[in-house]
C-alpha cells in the first residue's frame, strides 16, 4: 500500500490513519510540480493529493481513503468508536472539516488570476478569515466539554489539527477560541501524528 502526499497538506489525515493502523506501508512525498507529471496524472488525472494505491486499486479523496482504510482495519478505530452513533459523529465532523472548512482556505492559498486589484484581494482574505473563524467556533464549542470532536480521538481530529496548522501558516489568529490551542497541543502529543510530522519534515 502506497500513499502519495504533500507535506503539511490535508493528506496528513490518511497518512496518520496509516500510522494508527500499524501495518507496513509506503509514503511518497510529492511537490506541486510532481503532481502534474504524466506518470502521476496517469494514476490520478486530478493531479491532487492524497492518492492511495493498494495493489491495482487506486483511490483519491481524503474521506474515501479513510473510509477504505477503516473498512480494511476496523480494529484501528479510525473513527474513535465501535458504535454506529459514535462513528457517525466522527464522520460528521470529518465531512464538515473536509467539505466546508477546507474550502474556506482556498482564497488564501489560490487567489484567482483574474483578480488583480489589491484591495479586492485584501477584502477576499479578510472575508475568508472571518468565515474560517466562524466555522472553527463550532469545533471550539464542541471541545469545551471533551478532549476530541467525537467519542474519542479520530481522523476528524487529525483533519482539525491540519487546518489549525494552516492557520499558523497564514497568520490567522484563533486565540479568541480558547479550546483550540490546548487541542492543538494535545494532538501534537499523539505518537502516530508525531511520526507523520517527522516523516513529512514538519515541526509540531
Amino acid at each position: 500500500m502506497k500513499l502519495y502526499y504533500l507535506p503539511g497538506a490535508c493528506s496528513m489525515t490518511p497518512h496518520t490513519a496509516l500510522e494508527w493502523i500499524g501495518q507496513p506501508y509506503e509514503a511518497q512525498a510529492m511537490s506541486g510540480d510532481d503532481t502534474k507529471q504524466p506518470d502521476y496524472l496517469a494514476l490520478n488525472p486530478l493531479g491532487t493529493v492524497p492518492l492511495l494505491v493498494d495493489g491495482d486499486f487506486t483511490l483519491t479523496q481524503n474521506v474515501a481513503i479513510v473510509l477504505y482504510l477503516d473498512s480494511l482495519h476496523p480494529q484501528a478505530r479510525l473513527f474513535g468508536s465501535d458504535t454506529p452513533q459514535g462513528r457517525a459523529r466522527a464522520f460528521r465532523w470529518l465531512v464538515f472539516l473536509n467539505s466546508d472548512v477546507h474550502k474556506s482556505f482556498s482564497p488564501l492559498f489560490h487567489t484567482p488570476d483574474y483578480i488583480q486589484d489589491e484591495a479586492v484581494k485584501q477584502a477576499m482574505e479578510a472575508s475568508a478569515h472571518r468565515q474560517i473563524l466562524r466555522q472553527l467556533a463550532l469545533a471550539d464549542q464542541q471541545l469545551a466539554t471533551q478532549d476530541y470532536l467525537a467519542d474519542d480521538i479520530s481522523v476528524a481530529d487529525v483533519y482539525l489539527y491540519v487546518l489549525l496548522r494552516w492557520c499558523h501558516r497564514i497568520g490567522l489568529d484563533y486565540s479568541s477560541l480558547p479550546q483550540l490551542a490546548p487541542f492543538y497541543r494535545r494532538m501534537g502529543q499523539n505518537p502516530g501524528l508525531q511520526a507523520v510530522l517527522a516523516q513529512e519534515g514538519l515541526e509540531p
